[in-house]
């Protein structure tokens, strides 16, 4: 045994900071890296971490998932497994922007010079403000620099609220998604797929934010209810035939017009197809065509085209060939000069009265000149409709026409798409249904991967452009860099063959500004924590990963992006199975999220609670099942804290009993009791396999209890006595079952389950061995029944108004006959635990008390 003292009044309070900082000094997690090269890849378990985003507070979302893995990651160590749990921190992207912006008060202007001096108005202060025109422009560095000493400081309180919570991480193992190892494995991850072919660059259509001034990927958008109107609109037939009449909600962009489009089947406009219209307004010519996507049972039936309204243009105007006529600036304004398509006189007046201003003010005023021209039809319908934002953003998300760079992800490819499906399926997914949103995700993309962004704080693109005669970029030759030279930053970098001299000038180069889309880099967090191409011996040993946890609602964008990269690199999925959390839903049943505010921070809970009360209720539910929280009363939180200050004490008081030397097994109570918690480690075990910690604290928690309310009153008399014959195997059935059961309730009750370890052991439990089965020959019918009864007893005392303590002078028990053999071999605990002189039996269908006297009293 341990020489540890027991504390006279076991609890909960420091055991935080007390065994943090002794796992720390003990290296209790770090990855063996010379151990598991000698068990080799099979011996291993690694994870493949989710990286925080480094913007702010975590939230008990955050607490909630990272639980699951830590679970998972506790019982593979206790299982033997060599363990690779690094950590990494999501520091680039608009998040973190829009933090640093409204922190200190600034804006990027990437035109004005560095100031070594500067100092930023205000950190974190209440005088500070959201809206651009109040923030103070700076210049690119130092809105970088402002960006890396924020990110620093967050992921030091992250790391510092993960400790807190227990979480198994090896900590030096780390990484963030803006060092100079990062930005190489990012550049280098795309110039192989620049090579390959899979990169490219293409001047189309692309979904725009216009208030971080970027383009979005696909994965990055939500639909969002919005106030509407639908907008009946008369264009004029061009053999003056009459007018054809079409439903928009953006009249505004009738300018950007070039078509009017209905389904192939609809009799109503079969006769048009191959004609042609006239714009109002602006009369210009454009074609009436057929396409299936097209709904007769919306609006007329027939809409039209603009360049472009929604991504059912930009399907419409790729299949059938159209021209573009974008019309909407990178501000979100209509621009100064109309499409050279606007010939009249009259059209490009309409125009002038729309030039410069915002699709609010631009669709204000088309409507008031339809109006005057009579060619809107009766008022605007008001409606509410779905509209695409960035999943961040403010505003409706506008479709521009920009030069961006994409990944081929197989929404043009058949065969890479179908590759995808198939390593998806080639996965375990816990649970499994979570499989089918990848699947939809991966069979429903209309574009190739869009992964620049036109923002400031994040990887570069790795590439330069020759300029011509006339200074403007060759976009046919993208100079890139040799994989020795990286990382490089082309904004100050210069291309081999070239000087700095050169930069901006014809015939010279000119770098590229844009930066990489945050998931570009997250993609490659397993390259990223798995030393690719970096550190070959590692990415043997850990590649590919064990396990993916995350949330539901990035398996879009994380982990279809992470297992794109991996297809195109190594042909292979990235992990063997795939975790997926639920969401942390409010009392409301609401999913919660900063934009809704209802987000609860979980620092307080841990404070109030303990860390151990809030890893047994995200424990207790089960991997993509959502999980209600209710700050105001934490029910399960609570139930959790219980059960971890019972540990203690109980623990306690299993402690008090020695064990003789030489003791054995003797007592058929006890085998019992061995014989139930055997069975109990063989579901928690399966459970734990298939990633079902909830089952597995479920199963032991049940056990748990009867342990401590039943067996430890039943066997207590016995165990102190020792003069019964019965004492030694008590004493040692009771110490192998607390070794067993703070095991098994080690990887939710961390810190509970260490401090009572250590009292009756060296090492710390978490590196333990899991349990085994005793295979000690028992019937688990006895404990069972014997359970039974003591309820019995307990109640017949209630119901007598009596203590139970009340001594017995004559008890009966009716049972079954089996139960009834149970019964007798337990009889003398039973007669100890009841305090009854005289116990006997009865056959009764079910396990009860049936007649009781109690010992008179005196007055």
């Amino acid at each position: 045994m341990a020489d540890a003292q027991i504390p006279d009044k076991p609890a909960l309070e420091g055991l935080e900071q007390k065994w943090d900082a002794a796992w720390r000094e003990q290296g209790t997690y770090l990855f063996d890296r010379i151990g598991a090269a000698e068990v080799g890849r099979d011996g291993v378990y690694s994870v493949d971490t989710p990286p925080p985003t480094a913007s702010g507070s975590l939230h008990i979302g955050h607490v909630f998932s990272f639980t699951h893995t830590d679970l998972k990651v506790r019982f593979e160590r206790m299982r033997g497994k060599t363990v690779f749990y690094p950590m990494g921190w999501d520091d680039n992207g608009l998040p973190t922007e829009r933090r640093v912006q409204n922190y200190y008060g600034v804006r990027c202007d990437p035109s004005l010079p560095y100031d070594p001096d500067f100092t930023p108005p205000f950190e974190g202060g209440e005088n500070k403000s959201s809206k651009a025109a109040d923030q103070v422009p700076i210049s690119r560095r130092n809105f970088i620099e402002l960006c890396e000493t924020l990110t620093v400081e967050d992921e030091k309180h992250f790391e510092a609220l993960f400790r807190q919570l227990g979480l198994s991480v090896d900590w030096t193992q780390t990484y963030r998604t803006i060092s100079d190892d990062t930005i190489r494995t990012s550049q280098l991850a795309f110039l192989r797929n620049l090579e390959r072919g899979e990169a490219y660059q293409d001047l189309a259509p692309t979904m725009w934010d216009i208030d971080f001034r970027t383009a979005i990927a696909q994965a990055e958008l939500e639909e969002r209810e919005q106030p509407a109107a639908f907008h009946r609109v008369a264009f004029h037939r061009a053999d003056g035939s009459g007018d054809v009449h079409i439903e928009t909600t953006r009249p505004e962009l009738l300018a950007a017009c070039v078509a009017l489009v209905a389904h192939p089947d609809d009799e109503r406009y079969q006769p048009m197809f191959g004609t042609t219209v006239r714009t109002p307004l602006f009369d210009v010519e454009v074609p009436v065509l057929a396409h299936p996507l097209a709904q007769p049972d919306k609006g007329s039936g027939i809409a039209m085209i603009c360049t472009f309204g929604d991504v059912t243009d930009i399907v419409w105007w790729r299949e059938l060939d159209l021209p573009n006529r974008t019309i909407l600036g990178l501000d979100g304004r209509v621009v100064a000069d109309p499409p050279a398509a606007i010939t009249s006189d009259a059209g490009r007046t309409a125009y002038a009265e729309l030039a410069g201003k915002t699709v609010f003010s631009a669709k204000k005023r088309i409507v008031e000149l339809l109006r005057e021209s009579g060619e809107l039809v009766g008022e605007p319908k008001p409606f509410t409709h779905v509209v695409k934002f960035y999943e961040k953003g403010d505003r409706p998300m506008e479709i521009v026409s920009t030069r961006q760079w994409y990944i081929r992800n197989g929404a043009r490819d058949e065969a890479l798409r179908s590759r995808l499906i198939e390593l998806g399926r080639g996965m375990a997914w816990h649970p499994d249904f979570m499989r089918v949103r990848y699947e939809n995700w991966t069979n429903g993309l209309t574009g190739d991967w869009l992964v620049s962004r036109q923002r400031f704080f994040g990887v570069p693109i790795p590439v330069w452009y020759a300029l011509d005669e006339n200074g403007e970029r060759d976009y046919d030759r993208v100079l890139a860099p040799d994989a020795s030279q990286l990382p490089v930053d082309p904004s100050t970098d210069v291309p081999s063959g070239y000087t700095e001299d050169q930069r901006g000038k014809p015939g010279g180069f000119d770098g590229e500004n844009d930066i990489f889309d945050t998931w570009a880099t997250s993609s490659l967090t397993p390259q990223l924590a798995g030393g690719w191409e970096r550190d070959p011996e590692l990415w043997n040993l850990v590649a590919p990963f064990d396990v993916r946890p995350q949330g539901q609602d990035i398996i879009r964008t994380w982990l279809f992006s992470t297992m794109l990269r991996s297809a195109l690199e190594d042909g292979r999925a990235p992990w063997t199975d795939a975790a997926i959390s639920g969401f942390i839903v409010d009392p409301d049943r609401k999913k919660m999220s900063k934009s809704k505010g209802n987000v609860v921070t979980p620092a307080d809970i841990l404070a109030q609670h303990g860390s151990d009360a809030v890893r047994y209720w995200a424990a207790s539910s089960r991997l993509g099942a959502d999980a209600a929280f209710d700050p105001q009363n934490p029910t399960q939180v609570k139930i959790g804290r219980r059960l971890a200050i019972k540990v203690l004490n109980a623990a306690k008081f299993v402690l008090s009993f020695p064990v003789p030397e030489g003791a054995e097994i003797t007592h058929a109570l006890d085998a019992s009791m061995l014989a139930t918690l055997d069975e109990v480690i063989r579901q928690a075990t399966k459970a734990y396999e298939a990633y079902d910690h909830a089952r597995a604290l479920e199963v032991t928690e049940a056990f748990f209890w009867t342990f401590c309310d039943d067996y430890l009153e039943l066997v207590k008399e016995r165990a102190y006595d020792r003069t019964d014959v019965g004492q030694a195997s008590a004493a040692l059935a009771l110490c192998l079952a607390l070794s067993t059961l703070l095991r098994l309730l080690a990887p939710v009750l961390a810190f509970a389950a260490e401090e009572a370890w250590s009292w009756f052991n060296d090492g710390s439990v978490h590196v333990a061995s899991w349990p085994e089965p005793l295979e000690i020959q028992g019937d688990p019918v006895i404990l069972t029944a014997v359970s039974e009864a003591l309820v019995g007893i307990r109640r017949a005392k209630t119901e007598a108004k009596a203590s139970q303590k009340t001594p017995v002078a004559r008890l009966t028990i009716g049972a079954p006959a089996a139960a009834v053999t149970a019964l007798k071999a337990a009889e003398g605990d039973l007669k100890a635990v009841g305090r009854i002189d005289d116990l006997t039996f009865a056959d009764a269908e079910a396990v009860a008390v049936s007649d009781i006297e109690l010992v008179p009293q005196e007055a």
